[in-house]
Order: structure tokens, then C-alpha cells, then sequence
């Protein structure tokens, strides 16, 4: 599956008991659509938690705001909170990351640093997790 949006945080890498280290960051998927009969359209956001376990170096490029195409699979985690609430959220196992782009940079609107080639953060492949 392949999801497109915005990071809402900066990224964070975390060790694992095992040593290895894993990327953790939430993207927002913006889309709209126009109920039957109506004029208005509706704007939905959803919001996916993502883990990458490939390459950490990665993790200095996600930060907020920057637009990035993931590649990967889904999965729902439900559970009931302490008050008895049910809860559920999305959780993006990615494959692979494409960045599209950097956030603003405030209020003058120019791009941070430029976007890092391929080959500047790629890892040797006997490190996959599989």
C-alpha cells in the first residue's frame, strides 16, 4: 500500500532490546470529497504511526512538515483505555520512503537545507530485518 502526507512531528529513533534501532514518526493523509447532493466539500484527515526499521540514518531528513511517500503495510491496534473507552489507531509498517519535500521554513516561506540523494543514506542490504 502506499500512503502520501505530511509528517506531524519530527521523527524518532529508538533501540530495541535486540539493539537494532527502528525510525517512529506519524504522517497526515489529507483528502476531501463531496457528499451526494451537496455542494460543499467535506475534508478528511487521517492520521498513520509509522515505523521503519531499514535504514535509521533516514530519521535526520523526516522532520515536520516534510512530505513523504511510504510504502509499506497497515495494521489497526484496538484497545480499551483506563476510563473503559474503546480506542483504535493506524499503524504504517513502511518498506520504503520517498521525501518529496521539506516544510517552510517560517515566515519568509523559503525551503531548508535541499533534499539528500538516494545514495547518501542507503544502508547494505544483508542489514534488512528479513
Amino acid at each position: 500500500m502506499e500512503i502520501t502526507g505530511r509528517l506531524t512531528a519530527d521523527a524518532k529513533l529508538s533501540t530495541v532490546k535486540s539493539g537494532r534501532q527502528v525510525v517512529n514518526f506519524s504522517v497526515a493523509v489529507n483528502d476531501s470529497y463531496k457528499p451526494k447532493g451537496s455542494e460543499v466539500a467535506v475534508k478528511v484527515t487521517t492520521y498513520f504511526n509509522c515505523s521503519y526499521w531499514v535504514n535509521p540514518g533516514i530519521a535526520t531528513y523526516l522532520t515536520k512538515g516534510t512530505l513523504v511517500e511510504c510504502f509499506g503495510r497497515i495494521s489497526v491496534n484496538a484497545w480499551t483505555n483506563a476510563e473503559g473507552e474503546p480506542k483504535a489507531s493506524l499503524n504504517f509498517h513502511v518498506n520504503s520512503i520517498k521525501l518529496h519535500g521539506k516544510a517552510s521554513s517560517g515566515s519568509n516561506g523559503t525551503a531548508k537545507e535541499p533534499l539528500p540523494a538516494a545514495a547518501d543514506i542507503s544502508e547494505p542490504l544483508e542489514d534488512l530485518p528479513f
